[in-house]
């Protein structure tokens, strides 16, 4: 209740200074948003990505570094306090004793994701040269200097370059010194440099440039990445697996409940090829589940647990049809996004 009531007063004053560019646990914005943006940036000549791991993010921020963030924009002695104290609460181990946290953020509370940003917005606030107008890139261009875009969801995010990769390389450094003054770095087996024909994955997707079929042109595509993919595999298996003497019924539940959500967030991009795999693999699964349960019985015995064409279902429980799923391009909003908090109000 007293984080609840701590983020009411902190989320609007930050709000305000917190940059376009940053899309994680704020109001009105979404991933889909930060994966348009990359795709958007990466149909405008950005060419090279950053990809930015930190390592051990909220295990590591700062506590001294981001209190004296939050004084900049907060003078209540007592709201300071509230913050020191949910920082400095410590954490319940397995064990049953209680753990000092020096450094970072406790994790799963309702206050986390406002402390996160207010720490990594110093990363937004130092590439302001993603703010510039179009006459002063082009200036850059002509002078032979980078211009770059940040794109960050909580604590993942890319940097897409314009520019060569000896730039990217030194931006990645740059970018290195200016998370290290919150206690932060980066993992260097897992911050990459590729190009966009190379692809990237950020946020679950896989965006690439392509040819399109038939044609000579090259366009930017966003699908659900490989990872992403075995992951929902992976789901469906463990499910099918379980033990065969639940109903059929208690089975296609819980396979919707997780496949709805899943296709729900990959929808919005070039999937459909990606659902249509499922589709058959999940009935694949689904099938051997049925087989097991009745080791004994004909096709055309199991065929009395399915509907239209042989699709699994038991009274009023269909399975979920993936390949069923609609797919479109989702709008790259930008900076037109509302704020909750108008300024001024």
């Amino acid at each position: 209740m007293v984080q609840g009531a701590l983020k009411l007063v902190l989320e609007p004053i930050f709000e305000a200074d917190f940059l376009p560019c940053s899309y994680g646990f704020r109001p009105n914005r979404r991933a889909h948003d930060a994966v348009a943006e990359v795709r958007h940036f990466a149909s405008c000549s950005y060419e090279w990505f950053v990809e930015g791991d930190i390592k051990a993010c909220f295990d590591e921020i700062s506590h001294s570094a981001l209190l004296n963030r939050i004084r900049v924009r907060i003078g209540d002695k007592r709201v300071l306090a509230l913050v020191k104290a949910f920082l400095k609460a410590g954490i319940l181990t397995e064990d049953g004793t209680l753990a000092d946290t020096q450094p970072g953020t406790p994790q799963g509370g309702i206050l986390s994701p406002v402390i996160a940003n207010v720490a990594l917005s110093v990363l937004d606030e130092h590439f302001v040269a993603s703010r510039l107008n179009h006459e002063q890139r082009a200036k850059r261009r002509r002078r032979g200097l980078p211009n770059y875009r940040l794109i960050r969801y909580a604590d993942d995010w890319c940097l897409a370059v314009s520019g060569t990769r000896q730039q990217a390389e030194a931006l990645r450094t740059e970018a290195a010194e200016v998370l290290s003054t919150m206690g932060l770095r980066l993992s260097p087996e897992k911050t990459l440099i590729t190009h966009i024909d190379e692809g990237l994955d950020f946020l679950g997707w896989r965006i690439q440039r392509h040819r399109k079929r038939g044609t000579t042109k090259h366009y930017v595509y966003n699908y659900p990445a490989k990872k992403a993919l075995r992951a929902v595999l992976a789901k469906i298996k463990a499910l099918c697996w379980q033990d065969t003497n639940l109903p059929l019924a208690v089975l296609l539940h819980r396979l919707n409940s997780m496949l709805r959500g899943w296709t729900a967030y990959f929808r919005y991009g070039c999937s459909s090829k990606t659902f249509n795999y499922v589709r058959a693999y999940l009935w694949q699964r689904v099938f051997g589940w049925l087989r097991r349960k009745h080791p004994k019985a004909t096709w055309k015995q199991l065929r009395r647990h399915t509907s239209d064409g042989w699709w699994p279902a038991e009274n009023t429980v269909t399975l979920f049809n993936p390949a069923g799923v609609g797919t479109r391009r989702y709008s790259y909003r930008g900076t037109k996004i509302p704020s909750p908090w108008p300024i001024g109000a």
